[in-house]
């Protein structure tokens, strides 16, 4: 007699929103689904791409925002649901924006469905700190500049302490990058801590929408970080540190030559 198949959930990162940035194991695992969880910052084209040519008969797309400053999905509810259907024997996607264990709350829905007996397949995308980096043309880390990088949201749980802004600029200033998500509501706050240490003139940028053909970057300074970004809005990632000197001096010597 064949043994029963153990239940089963996929949480896959869809990367940053260019449909050309998501690996081959999430393409292949989203088109096993026949229930596809659809999170608030997943791009339309990351979705098309996806689903291409596989918007077959038995699949259901049901879309749980999830999204700062926005009304969004309960997170008890999406556990609800993902465990109640892969327990029905759904194959079950839940697919994030950026990677679901990068301030995706993919540890927590792991840990709802390992409870439960329900296997968790777990597929990396890439992380929009990253992307945004890359948009600016720099790395979080360089041997010169920075030994390594702190990713750290400015959205805590309801009723807790945020981050500690001074303690982390103490350690940036020992040449870490910071790499700061879901700080653009706070941007005055964030700015005042990181300013008991560091410099005012420590090189900073934000960048919107990373990975999108709507992206807009600021290089800017800590000290005028949170006046250059009210034209700006979320999702946001702030860059804080020396490593963002390159892409100052690249946008320099651009205005130079164009003028």
């Amino acid at each position: 007699m064949k043994a029963a198949r153990r239940p089963w959930c996929a949480l896959v990162g869809a990367g940053p929103g260019d449909p050309e940035l998501l690996t081959l194991k999430a393409l292949r695992t989203v088109r096993r689904a026949t229930l596809l969880l659809v999170d608030d910052l997943v791009s339309e084209a990351v979705l098309e791409r996806a689903l291409r040519g596989r918007r077959r008969a038995g699949l259901r797309v049901v879309h749980v925002g999830k999204r700062g400053g926005c009304r969004s999905t309960p997170q008890a509810f999406i556990e609800r649901l993902m465990v109640s259907a892969a327990l029905a024997g759904e194959q079950v996607v839940r697919l994030k924006g950026g990677d679901p264990l990068v301030f995706g709350r993919g540890g927590e829905e792991a840990a709802a469905l390992r409870a439960q007996g329900i296997e968790v397949e777990i597929v990396n995308g890439i992380t929009a700190g990253l992307a945004a980096a890359t948009a600016l043309g720099v790395p979080w880390t360089h041997r010169d500049h920075a030994q390594g990088a702190i990713l750290v949201t400015a959205h805590a749980r309801e009723g807790a302490a945020g981050p500690h802004w001074p303690t982390l600029a103490a350690a940036a200033a020992q040449g870490l990058t910071l790499v700061i998500y879901m700080g653009m509501s706070r941007l005055d706050e964030i700015q005042a801590g990181l300013l008991q240490g560091l410099a005012s003139a420590t090189p900073a940028a934000l960048v919107e929408h990373a990975g999108l053909p709507r992206e807009r970057r600021r290089l800017t300074t800590l000290g005028r970080l949170a006046a250059d970004a009210r034209e700006l809005g979320s999702p946001g990632i702030v860059i804080v540190g020396p490593v963002l000197g390159a892409a100052r001096a690249g946008a320099a010597a651009d205005a130079a030559r164009a003028a």
